[in-house]
């Protein structure tokens, strides 16, 4: 293993940690970024604090990057501490506890607001990001009957495997699924202890640096006929019910970043690469595998019903693999009435 990796897997263990104790950092007061209270948002007596959970790569850091640099969270009086996690559900999981306000998900968590754990408060991007890979020889998904295949459960690599699997005509109880986190796989695909992996870039492009041979046997593309792979901002159940103006400032910073970020891509990529001390160079490869949205593409489609659709067939795949025991409506736990609020 080489140093680069090593570094690579003591950044994303000592997050993973970070998220453990995320309630702690909250209170304490550790920030990845924090504001003073702007003319535009108010005065100093109606600043509000805002934990908001995010994961390190672009889909789930470009926002409050631009949102730090930009100077959104002053402009619209918040005061913000921004606790880095590894995925989705770990948020979830914060959400559900009080520990954070908002937070971010990929596709495969998305059952967890359906099943009435959370609200989806904003769309985000299309992620294109997800492969079932495997080590060298391995060519199909037939190859990897009866082998360990490693998946970090709930997340979208975890989708993307069972996807995968039942396009091949195969279940879970045809392989050795071993549930890791991120941070494992990455070090389990570089030594050969697993024979594959539903995972993501930009972590497999570390794993490639160990592995150059690996072999991608699907991906979202493989899909994307019938399924969209929609990220998304969540936010706690208590929050949405309990406390109307909190929500609608954070959603304005969301819809102004988002903006932002159509229009500006390259200095969107220089501020997350920043934000998350990573090469640039990096965060462009990872970037490579998103399909950005812009604020009018996701209004439009709140507002004619594909976020419904996108939502709805994933709630049938979610059914379909265990996740919800039964089809849920989208309106229930995607507020995108709020979200187009906000814009008013």
């Amino acid at each position: 293993m080489t140093d680069s990796t090593k570094r690579i897997i003591m950044r994303i263990t000592v997050r993973t940690i970070g998220a453990v104790v995320v309630a702690a950092s909250v209170t304490l007061g550790a920030t990845a970024c924090s504001g003073e209270p702007g003319a535009a948002g108010g005065s100093s007596e109606d600043t509000i604090e805002v934990a908001f959970g995010y994961i390190p790569d672009f889909n789930g850091t470009s926002l409050l990057a631009i949102a730090e640099d930009q100077g959104l969270w002053e402009e619209h009086g918040i005061e913000v501490t921004t606790p880095s996690f590894t995925n989705g559900p770990l948020q979830i999981q914060a959400l559900g506890s009080g520990d954070l306000d908002f937070g971010y998900i990929g596709p495969g968590a998305f059952w967890l607001p359906a099943s009435g754990q959370a609200k989806i408060v904003a769309m985000n991007t299309l992620g294109q990001a997800d492969r079932v890979v495997a080590q060298p020889g391995i060519e199909t998904m037939e190859d990897l009957r009866g082998k360990k295949v490693a998946v970090p459960e709930g997340t979208s690599g975890d989708m993307i495997l069972t996807l995968a699997l039942e396009e091949a005509g195969m279940t879970k109880d045809d392989i050795e699924l071993v549930p890791m986190e991120p941070s494992a796989i990455v070090a389990a695909l570089s030594s050969g202890q697993v024979d594959g992996a539903g995972f993501w870039y930009p972590a497999l492009a570390t794993v490639k640096e160990q592995v150059p041979g690996l072999v991608e046997i699907a991906s979202n593309s493989d899909f994307e006929d019938t399924m969209a792979f929609p990220t998304a901002f969540v936010a706690s159940n208590d929050l949405v019910e309990n406390d109307p103006e909190k929500v609608d400032r954070v959603l304005g910073v969301l819809r102004e970043a988002i903006e932002y970020r159509a229009d500006h891509v390259d200095e969107a990529i220089a501020s997350t690469a920043e934000y998350n001390d990573l090469a640039v160079e990096d965060v462009e490869g990872d970037a490579a595998n998103v399909e950005i949205l812009s604020l009018d593409d996701i209004d439009t489609m709140t507002e004619d019903g594909t976020v419904d659709d996108w939502l709805t067939v994933m709630g049938d795949y979610f059914v379909g693999a265990g996740k919800l025991d039964a089809a849920v409506d989208p309106g229930d736990y995607y507020t995108g009435d709020l979200f187009l609020e906000a814009g008013e």
